[in-house]
């Protein structure tokens, strides 16, 4: 996809943080979106941003890790638009604890949305793609998805899980010279609510922060914003990428993910024992 204009676009998570962020540039650039989000109050502000510029703008109320749900607003967005072209598995959250103290449930809340929910919108919209003759699968991993972090445990699952499905439906398209691809995103510190909105466990100070600190050191770490982080995801998307890292935290990411385990892991683990 080179060119945005007249092109149907849906994005989960769209709300707030990068999905916004992504519907509000696609409308600048003449795309016809579908967006959804489980905050339907936030939800109607991205719509209002986007809205006047003569393009179609629909939204849904929709629970990513409800599967039915993704699959019966896939068929609906085909239906109203008459043809989808991308799709944007951008809906996440984020808990803070040790492998050890994070409940199940709180586990299963992270996979539900974060893996499930990119699953779900992948398998819900991929035979629409196909049917356009042309399409790009957005997901969306994390620098985390590179790197194990101490207290992510669940967030690293989940994010690895991402990079590892996607990597592998991009190669399964192009084996089938598939006129659809895929992209995997792997953004470092955004500017975005993500943190302030993590489900949080005191286990995780015993790995080198309280919950009050992991918070103030993410807003201090997060340089990108999520206009910068958007527009750079769309080049990606021109450029047909495999992945695509955002800010320059995640390049040193990446960097560290090349490095040999166990000196990028004998550094966190000094610096969780200098913390606590």
């Amino acid at each position: 996809m080179k060119d945005f204009a007249d092109r149907v676009v849906a994005i989960t998570g769209a709300g707030s943080g990068i999905g916004r962020a992504l519907a509000e540039d696609l409308a600048g650039r003449g795309a016809h979106l579908a967006l959804a989000d489980l905050d339907a109050d936030a939800l109607a502000g991205t719509v209002s941003r986007c809205e006047g510029r003569g393009i179609k703008v629909g939204a849904q109320q929709l629970d990513v890790a409800d599967r039915t749900a993704m699959f019966t607003w896939a068929d609906s967005v085909s239906t109203e638009h008459g043809v989808v072209h991308m799709v944007v598995n951008n809906a996440g959250v984020a808990l803070a604890a040790t492998a050890e103290a994070q409940t199940i449930e709180d586990f299963e809340w992270v996979m539900n949305i974060n893996f499930w929910g990119v699953v779900h919108g992948t398998q819900a919209f991929l035979p629409h793609l196909r049917a356009a003759g042309e399409g790009h699968i957005v997901n969306i991993s994390s620098v985390f998805g590179l790197v194990s972090i101490p207290s992510q445990s669940a967030y690293n699952a989940s994010k690895f899980g991402v990079r590892g499905f996607t990597d592998a439906l991009r190669m399964e398209l192009e084996i089938e010279r598939s006129g659809v691809s895929a992209t995997t995103i792997h953004p470092g510190g955004i500017k975005t609510n993500i943190a302030r909105r993590a489900r949080t466990d005191p286990s995780m100070a015993t790995v080198g922060s309280a919950p009050d600190e992991f918070i103030d050191e993410f807003d201090r770490l997060a340089r990108t914003t999520p206009e910068k982080a958007a527009r750079q995801i769309l080049k990606a998307v021109e450029r047909n990428r495999r992945r695509a890292l955002i800010g320059p935290d995640a390049v040193l990411f990446d960097v560290a993910s090349r490095l040999p385990a166990g000196l990028y892991q004998r550094l966190l683990i000094n610096t969780g024992r200098r913390s606590i």
